[in-house]
């Protein structure tokens, strides 16, 4: 908003890999209306443990265990898919019991977890040595292709808003794997899949506010697939779209954007 120059509520997607939420919880996959003044939390990925806490975003193959015993309990164990296949069975033990107990596991609704977790599955890597190392490799793995079908992902009404639910996407997922998908493919199908909850998303609040400005921001944004194709389908339905051009989308946007409100608020 503030490189823009915009004034006035806008629909705010923020995607990320860590933020500290206001309900001490870790965000990081958030849909708001907002303007300087402050901001309504109306949809964010529905929250899973992050077993190990800073540990999972060095290891992320504990985010991919973290998502399958979410959605499919112990029964994940099961599943005839390559990554299962090669886990180390005592520890994937630990970390379920930490995640069933919530020990050193906090919740997470975070965008960049979700990636971590897909690129593992997809046989991308387990563990990384650079930040977002995992989810830049799954965009460069996108297989170039007309198909443009996504990986569903549900929209769950609390009331107040909307959780978005990813079990859809892992049930098809796993389903493709099983079926001896590509890496690239499954990327593909990712990406296009998060971009159409996203545009439904904006299509609701539109209906429901009359807003239709969309302002895209963090760190998640600089995968270049996500931005460009979540831009171009958001202004084919009449959304005025508002990006990163000088101001880094990460932590450096975060700083303005603090620095605005402050300055709004008088403090």
């Amino acid at each position: 908003m503030a490189e823009n120059r915009l004034d006035g509520k806008v629909i705010g997607i923020a995607l990320d890999g860590t933020g500290y939420g206001t309900d001490g919880n870790i965000w990081g996959g958030e849909v708001l209306l907002a303007d300087y003044s402050g901001f309504e939390r109306v949809a964010h990925f529905a929250y899973v443990r992050m077993p190990g806490g800073a540990a999972a975003i060095q290891e992320p193959w504990r985010m991919a265990v973290s998502y399958l015993a979410h959605h499919f309990g112990d029964a994940f164990l099961d599943l005839p898919i390559p990554f299962v296949a090669q886990l180390d069975r005592r520890r994937v033990e630990v970390l379920l019991r930490m995640i069933e107990r919530g020990v050193n596991s906090p919740l997470t609704s975070s965008c960049g977890r979700l990636f971590d977790a897909v690129a593992v599955l997809a046989g991308i890597r387990q563990r990384v040595t650079y930040e977002a190392q995992a989810a830049i490799e799954l965009e460069m793995a996108i297989e170039s292709s007309d198909d443009d079908t996504g990986y569903p992902l549900g929209l769950v009404s609390d009331g107040a808003g909307w959780l978005i639910d990813t079990r859809p996407l892992f049930e098809a997922l796993t389903h493709d794997l099983q079926n001896g998908c590509t890496a690239g493919t499954i990327s593909r199908r990712f990406h296009n899949g998060l971009i159409d909850v996203f545009v439904r998303l904006a299509g609701l609040l539109r209906e429901r506010t009359g807003l239709s400005r969309v302002c895209l921001s963090g760190g998640t944004f600089q995968n270049a697939y996500l931005l460009e194709h979540l831009c171009a389908r958001l202004g084919r339905n009449g959304f005025e779209v508002f990006s990163h051009q000088e101001v880094p989308t990460g932590d450096g946007g975060l700083s303005l954007g603090q620095a605005l409100v402050a300055a709004h608020c008088g403090k």
